[in-house]
């Protein structure tokens, strides 16, 4: 920013229809053109199967979803570095999706 430019006035206001939600599972896929996040909640789970019930999908573009991916790895260092680290499960060395 310009020394002379004043700060851009950002206002966030949330829509009628906004709605706030757990997610424990994150599936993406990914195009040349956007990246595509289903939220959901894993609510059974066992050796046969795992049910995921899937609530919101988002669309970003490439450039969304990597401010988004920095935006995360920042907050995440700022958690561990107050809270410890954050440990994942191990997955299966066969191509295990982490979830």
């Amino acid at each position: 920013m310009a020394p002379d430019q004043q700060p851009t006035n950002i206002q966030i206001s949330k829509r009628g229809d906004y709605r706030d939600s757990y997610a424990n599972s994150v599936q993406v896929r990914m195009t040349m053109w956007d990246f595509f996040l289903t939220f959901g909640v894993m609510s059974d789970a066992n050796a046969e199967r795992v049910l995921i019930e899937a609530f919101q999908g988002i669309y970003l573009s490439p450039q969304q979803a990597k401010a988004l991916s920095n935006i995360l790895q920042q907050n995440i260092i700022q958690y561990e570095g107050a809270f410890g680290e954050i440990r994942l499960e191990p997955q299966s060395a066969a191509g295990g999706v982490i979830q």
